[in-house]
């Protein structure tokens, strides 16, 4: 079996490589040796590797610049997995597909179905869910997960500067009025290793921790476990504000809702999703093992 991985350097790409290892041989260009953004330059990749399984972990992450770049955002994150689609559909392969809780409209209080209306609020909700319709319309074998709020020890995110920002800073002000689930890379890789030795059916599934919180509850929660870890903070969590999204304004509307419903795949698999403060600690530990915390 041979895994072509896309995006295999970002955050959910690391760990991927890792978690699929046993699988078979994983291939995971970087971006000097395949540009995605070239459809042509992907099609010579395809012929000559391929694939039996397309692990695209690939993306358009930057939400603000795509308001105004929403060519290289839909290239990345519509055309690419269409592209990666009809391939697997045409050659009888596995496309497994990484989306996100902005395609959904991002208001009330309850969790997001799988079959929910959707409504993105910015061009990058948009790129996203036209990425996954064309997936799903593609008629090819495809796993597509919508996740939220991913973090790693590794890479840019959101955990990383607020570490950064308490070792700077006594206070802060954090939004609290958006509210979702911190999702680690490294259990949507685990997850997505479970879902192919279990040979999970196609279709949409939401993938990410139990639990919910606001950034500022996750903000709090990183600076407390962070303390009692031993790490030199000078930020005190209860100097942590929490202030409305409105207060905090940025180009992309960002949605205040991202619940996420996770029964569909906890039942398909026979799982139960960790909770995300556990998570949050297991990342932690791994962030301090890299950076040489004591």
């Amino acid at each position: 079996m041979t895994i072509l991985i896309l995006g295999g350097n970002g955050q959910v790409g690391f760990e991927l490589q890792r978690s699929l290892a046993p699988l078979g041989e994983v291939i995971a260009p970087d971006r000097r040796s395949l540009d995605l953004g070239d459809p042509a330059a992907v099609v010579r990749a395809l012929d000559r590797w391929q694939p039996t399984r397309i692990v695209n972990a690939a993306a358009w992450t930057a939400v603000d610049a795509a308001e105004n770049e929403r060519e290289a955002a839909f290239r990345l994150n519509a055309e690419l997995p269409a592209q990666l689609a009809d391939y697997c559909a045409s050659h009888g392969g596995q496309l497994i597909h990484y989306s996100s809780d902005y395609v959904y409209p991002g208001d009330g209080k309850q969790a997001w179905q799988e079959t929910s209306a959707t409504g993105p609020l910015s061009a990058y909700g948009e790129s996203k869910l036209a990425g996954d319709e064309a997936v799903m319309a593609s008629g090819a074998e495809a796993l597509v997960f919508r996740t939220s709020w991913v973090y790693s020890a590794r890479g840019g995110n959101f955990m990383k500067t607020m570490l950064r920002l308490a070792r700077e800073r006594e206070a802060l002000n954090i939004v609290g009025d958006q509210i979702g689930a911190p999702t680690p890379a490294r259990l949507i890789a685990e997850v997505t290793l479970l879902a192919l030795r279990q040979s999970l059916p196609s279709g949409l599934y939401h993938l990410a921790p139990r639990g919910e919180t606001s950034w500022h509850g996750f903000a709090q929660a990183i600076f407390r476990q962070a303390r009692a870890a031993g790490e030199p903070l000078k930020v005190d969590p209860e100097r942590v504000a929490a202030i409305p999204t409105s207060d905090y304004p940025t180009p992309a509307t960002r949605p205040l809702n991202s619940r996420l419903a996770l029964a569909r795949l906890e039942q398909a698999l026979g799982i139960t999703l960790p909770g995300w403060e556990s998570q949050l600690a297991l990342t932690l530990a791994e962030w301090r093992e890299i950076n040489g915390s004591r």
